[in-house]
């Protein structure tokens, strides 16, 4: 047996302690797939169920290649349950770690890094190097001192292929250091650190690493907020060589006319790209055609991701990229000079932010601007959707939008968000039949992507965490239809991969729904 799945499961720890006792008579044994593993179960638990299973890998003497313990909240604590394993000669053998989504935190990104450094220093002295290949750990709110306590271990590693850290918190200073550490491994092929924040900073300070890693196949750079010049360099970095390049994303990083241009003109060599997303900029209607024309002038037109969800131009040319935002409220860092006279002013930068509206948060949804609505966000969004309120499909679809912007993390996100989609599902109920309640759990199970729809253009998300968790708030109001609860129960208790990837929010909008 040199595999055992235990995924979507609840595992106690008797279960696991008598799982661990057949274990320690399988010496072959090389991969755990352990995700999702602990629903429901207490943060006391995990740690000694881990404990149990680690301890009888190592008692079998046998070298793990693959640990998957992904979607397992189990916090800092379900670390401390890994410590023995991670340390041990049973580790010196791992290729792939992935530990996704498991709210390790800052302590428990940290004590992760002093686990794998020992293991690489241990396993040096035995002469069986640690040669780590893949690591896993997105939404893990690393934030800078968890991501440069892991750049020390990845710098000193120099075997990583795959690195995936999205959503972690890490701003210019993280991103830095995992630059640094990025350029120590030679063959790295996939990097994804979408949705943290470089700012121009940590772009350009990317971007002088890229030069070094010739055998990028991937690079997902997608909400980091790189914006016009920190895409310049990051693009200008990649037009001589990387001719294993595939797919390059930068959508939703702020940039411009002019440097979407120019990120397009810099692909031009790149023989064996597939994807090169620019979508959620700021192009506007002109910069979306220079774009297009260019890409399809070098045949390349095909591989350019949809821009429909372009955000429009602001100031297009010239020095009209704002600062790194990362002044603000993060570093107290005096902000660079400017050519413009008018604007040479040292300082903290602060960005001048235009009103945002109802319209622009729907076109493109986002935290930031959610909350930018103001106390009047429940009213404008009401506005906007005009007499869209009476149609179940336009209401869901909205619902939708508000509630993608939600994390678990967030709260003030999530209030603000209850708020909006409660007062739309409300209306919306009130203005159809009891009859409907079908069709308005029907239209959110399609939104959701739990059931198929007559649009077959129409994709759902690949996260469906925040709409869980707002409509565990929805199904809990008065006004919400008895059998849509009903409806949405029996098929949320179903096994699907949508909601087994999202098994925290899943298990709370249960536990809710049980209850009525």
């Amino acid at each position: 047996m040199t595999a055992l799945r235990m995924e979507g499961n609840t595992l106690g720890v008797d279960a696991a302690e008598v799982i661990a006792k057949a274990l320690e008579k399988h010496p072959e044994f090389e991969r755990a797939h352990w995700s999702d593993m602990f629903t429901g179960r207490l943060k006391t638990e995990i740690p000694k169920a881990l404990e149990f299973l680690g301890a009888a890998i190592m008692k079998a003497g046998a070298g793990l290649v693959e640990l998957d313990l992904s979607d397992n909240a189990f916090g800092p604590n379900g670390v401390v349950g890994l410590v023995a394993l991670l340390k041990s000669p049973s580790c010196y053998t791992l290729q792939e770690l992935r530990l996704n989504n498991n709210g390790l935190g800052v302590g428990g990104g940290k004590m992760l890094a002093e686990c794998l450094t020992e293991c690489h220093q241990n396993s040096v002295k035995a002469g069986k190097p640690l040669k780590l290949k893949v690591f896993v750990s997105g939404r893990n709110r690393l934030e800078n001192p968890g991501a440069t306590a892991l750049a020390a271990v990845f710098k000193a590693l120099g075997s990583l292929e795959e690195v995936a850290m999205p959503q972690n918190g890490i701003y210019a200073e993280g991103i830095t250091a995992l630059a640094d550490a990025f350029a120590e491994n030679k063959n790295l092929r996939v990097m994804n650190l979408s949705d943290n924040t470089f700012t121009q900073k940590g772009g350009k300070n990317m971007a002088k690493i890229l030069p070094k890693l010739q055998n990028l196949e991937v690079i997902n750079f997608g909400d980091c907020l790189v914006r016009t010049e920190g895409a310049i360099a990051l693009s200008n970095a990649l037009k001589e060589g990387h001719q294993k390049l595939k797919e390059l994303n930068l959508s939703g990083n702020e940039i411009n006319k002019r440097g979407a241009g120019i990120v397009a003109e810099n692909m031009e060599n790149k023989v064996n790209l597939t994807r090169l997303d620019l979508n959620c900029n700021m192009l506007g209607e002109d910069g979306i055609e220079e774009v297009k024309g260019t890409m399809e002038a070098m045949g390349k037109l095909d591989i350019l991701a949809s821009l429909s969800d372009d955000e429009g131009s602001e100031e297009e040319d010239g020095g009209g990229d704002q600062s790194d935002e990362e002044d603000v409220g993060h570093d107290d860092v005096e902000g660079e000079e400017v050519n413009d006279p008018a604007l040479q002013v040292k300082g903290k930068a602060i960005t001048p932010n235009k009103q945002t509206t109802a319209k622009d948060f729907l076109a493109f949804p986002s935290p930031s601007k959610l909350l930018q609505l103001g106390s009047g966000r429940v009213q404008a969004i009401r506005e906007e959707l005009g007499t869209d309120v009476n149609d179940l499909d336009k209401a869901v679809q909205t619902f939708m939008k508000i509630s993608s912007v939600v994390t678990t993390d967030d709260t003030k996100t999530k209030d603000a968000a209850c708020d909006c989609a409660d007062q739309i599902i409300e209306e919306t109920v009130k203005c159809n039949t009891e009859n409907d309640a079908v069709i308005l759990a029907n239209t959110i199970l399609v939104y959701l992507g739990i059931l198929k729809g007559e649009d077959k253009s129409y994709r759902p998300p690949n996260d469906i965490t925040g709409p869980l968790l707002v409509l565990e708030h929805i199904v809990r109001q008065p006004y919400f239809p008895k059998y849509s609860r009903e409806m949405l129960q029996a098929f949320f208790s179903k096994p699907h991969p949508l909601l087994d990837s999202a098994s925290q929010a899943r298990h709370k909008l249960l536990q809710t729904l049980y209850a009525f």
